[in-house]
């Protein structure tokens, strides 16, 4: 999370643009008729699979915090992470398939981590929902309303536990959004986060180490510097 947050760009940017070159009568007689290029639309945002609108604002506000535009990635959200957690929420781990989830739910300690009923769909929703409360008691405004330094100075208060959510631990939503942040930034593509792959272009990770076993031996002591590959490459 940086110390100064950089206000989040827009989620898909640009269009290319349309033109067509007047030829001369003669020039034309010479040539091919000059074609007129159509502009081509940016491609949609991909549709959210279980997240509402008010769930995928906070996200993307807190993932751009957390990771904002700069010379190393993209922001956050212009690296799919949203897009990766809806993903995973709107599947069996967001159902809580294989988690024991009956009670008794007493108190645990901190290393206990996560000791409620919820589900990981349900706690999001819930830890969101809270955190936004939080953010119009303090501030005024919900999280992703907030300017780009409130964003950031709330979210070291959950960090540091002074956050208050009403029937949440604040410090652990934190955590465990910060964790979905950081899976998402350093995933597969084909998960939904890491678009362009720019987490493993920034720490120079090539991708699959089980396709580069014969040429292990070639970078020993030496420098890897491969074009990273996702899983879909090989598909």
């Amino acid at each position: 999370m940086a110390d100064s947050a950089i206000p989040r760009r827009g989620f898909l940017k640009g269009a290319g643009l349309a033109g067509a070159a007047l030829a001369t009568n003669e020039a034309q007689a010479q040539a091919p008729a000059a074609t007129t290029t159509v502009a081509k639309s940016p491609p949609a945002p991909e549709a959210l699979l279980t997240l509402t609108a008010t769930e995928a604002a906070f996200l993307s506000a807190a993932y751009d915090t957390f990771i904002p535009a700069d010379a190393l990635s993209p922001s956050g959200t212009d690296c799919g992470l949203v897009v990766f957690w809806d993903r995973e929420l709107a599947g069996a781990f967001g159902y809580g398939q294989g988690l024991y989830r009956d009670g008794p739910h007493a108190q645990g300690k901190p290393e206990q981590g996560y000791q409620l009923p919820l589900t990981p769909r349900a706690y999001f929703a819930a830890g969101i929902k809270a955190a936004n409360a939080y953010a119009k008691k303090t501030r005024g405004k919900e999280f992703d309303r907030l300017a780009p330094a409130d964003r950031d100075a709330m979210l070291h208060e959950m960090d540091a536990g002074k956050a208050e959510f009403d029937g949440m631990n604040a410090k652990m939503f934190f955590e465990a959004l910060y964790s979905s942040a950081m899976e998402g930034f350093f995933s597969d593509p084909i998960h939904g986060g890491n678009r362009g792959l720019a987490s493993w272009k920034m720490v120079g990770y090539p991708g699959l180490p089980a396709t580069y076993a014969r040429t292990a031996e070639e970078y020993r002591g030496k420098k890897v510097d491969l074009k990273p590959r996702s899983i879909q490459d090989f598909i």
